[in-house]
């Protein structure tokens, strides 16, 4: 199995967990006289059954992400805690930019007060820029990496 396929079933698994929670959660009690639509004592061993599949499986992505390189050198684990940081700086960056430009209000006021940014915006925007696409190049190389390594089973 290709780590890709295994960060895909990692998410199927906590999706597929999520809907047995709600459907558990929902047929948990009803009114008396009623018989509940599904047994929520077999959804919870659905989901016993699919934590343990999750786990040996975070297990194993980890332990790639550990062992398995970039083309620079870089373990995938660096790489990703770098690809997060880069979308952290951007949002930071962004938000910075937008908060000092402000909403457009352009109705008149009695007071007229006038605010004004006290920070360059156009430098944060090209900061935001450059973070935004060192993320996406980042990213290109941790898919491309996914696709191509094995996973680490026991």
């Amino acid at each position: 199995m290709k780590l890709a396929e295994a960060l895909l079933e990692r998410k199927r698994i906590k999706e597929e967990i999520f809907a047995l929670r709600q459907r558990m959660e929902r047929d948990a009690r009803v009114q008396e006289g009623d018989k509940p639509s599904e047994d929520p004592a077999e959804l919870a061993e659905k989901v016993e059954k699919l934590i343990d599949r999750l786990e040996k499986l975070i297990v194993a992505i980890n332990r790639t992400n550990l062992e398995a390189k970039l083309s620079d050198g870089r373990t995938l684990m660096e790489a990703i805690a770098r690809r997060d940081m880069l979308k952290l700086k951007h949002e930071v960056a962004k938000e910075l930019a937008d908060a000092a430009v402000g909403a457009r209000d352009y109705r008149v006021t009695r007071s007229e007060i006038k605010f004004v940014p006290t920070v360059d915006v156009a430098y944060w925007r090209r900061k935001a820029d450059e973070y935004a696409k060192a993320y996406r190049e980042l990213d290109a190389a941790i898919q491309a990496a996914n696709w191509g390594t094995d996973l680490l089973e026991e």
